[in-house]
């Protein structure tokens, strides 16, 4: 009995998790630490956001990828993660005109200069194994943008992976900027961003600065998602990683994004109010 009642408490435990992770978000309230015992194992993680995605009230219009801690990549033979990204959170870059974007207060909150590629037809439900030849096949264009990053939990950075997984993979939106029309022509090392907080630089970097490229970062979620039962869909917008860092910001600030001749995307964090 006393197994079955452990085994029915672990059953539950990403359920209850998943409640009040997306309670906090949906009242634009920040959280003091982890809801309940934090997972300790990837699989628990995605768990708790499969549960999460379920009680969310919109559709995903795409994913983000993100890193692991080197720490933690030895530790879960893992490199990367993902998160949903849902349709009520997609914003569109206009030129010259800053794109609002809500964060949480007290909560954590942050810009990142990312490259987004958007699929032109729906991955095969029963593939599960990708090549990165078949992954470019199945682009049909990659955007400048900006991940919103965000998350009820101030130190949801310094819990780890497990707990980013868990939080949508620690994001709150993306501003989708325009098409970079001749990508798959280019080096990697020229399709390059700078990023600015408060006019102030606080990265640079460049689409080699991805492991593999963004189309190897693509190559990994569609395995992931596969495996997941989830398989990417057509017209779906894949963010494929931090190009200049994670940058904090608060509500008040602004962010730049500067992708040379590729076009700009300005936006300026707001606070975060109760949806309904």
């Amino acid at each position: 009995m006393a197994n079955v009642a452990m085994e029915r408490a672990a059953a539950q435990q990403p359920a209850e998790i998943a409640g009040q992770l997306v309670h906090a978000r949906l009242r634009a309230q920040s959280l003091p630490g982890f809801p309940g015992v934090q997972p300790t194992d990837l699989q628990t993680a995605y768990a708790c956001q499969e549960q999460a995605i379920g009680l969310w009230p919109d559709e995903i219009v795409g994913w983000k990828i993100g890193r692991l801690a080197s720490d933690q990549e030895k530790r879960f033979g893992q490199m990367r993660l993902s998160g949903p990204i849902f349709n009520k959170a997609l914003r569109h870059a206009s030129k010259d005109v800053s794109v609002a974007f809500p964060v949480f207060a007290g909560g954590f909150a942050a810009v990142e200069s990312e490259f987004v590629l958007r699929l032109d037809r729906d991955a095969p439900a029963d593939k599960t194994t990708w090549t990165t030849a078949e992954a470019t096949d199945i682009v049909g264009a990659m955007h400048i943008a900006i991940e919103t990053a965000g998350s009820p939990m101030a130190a949801i950075n310094d819990l780890g992976s497990t707990a980013v997984i868990s939080d949508f993979g620690n994001n709150a939106g993306l501003i989708l900027g325009p098409e970079i029309s001749d990508w798959k022509s280019r080096e990697l090392d020229t399709l390059t961003v700078t990023t600015s907080i408060n006019g102030v630089v606080a990265g640079h970097g460049t689409a080699a600065g991805i492991p593999g490229g963004p189309v190897e970062a693509l190559r990994f979620l569609l395995e992931h998602t596969a495996q997941r039962g989830r398989p990417l869909k057509k017209g779906m917008l894949i963010s494929t990683g931090a190009i200049t860092g994670i940058h904090d910001v608060v509500a008040g600030q602004t962010g730049l994004a500067d992708f040379g001749n590729d076009g700009r995307i300005a936006c300026h964090a707001v606070r975060a109010t109760p949806q309904p």
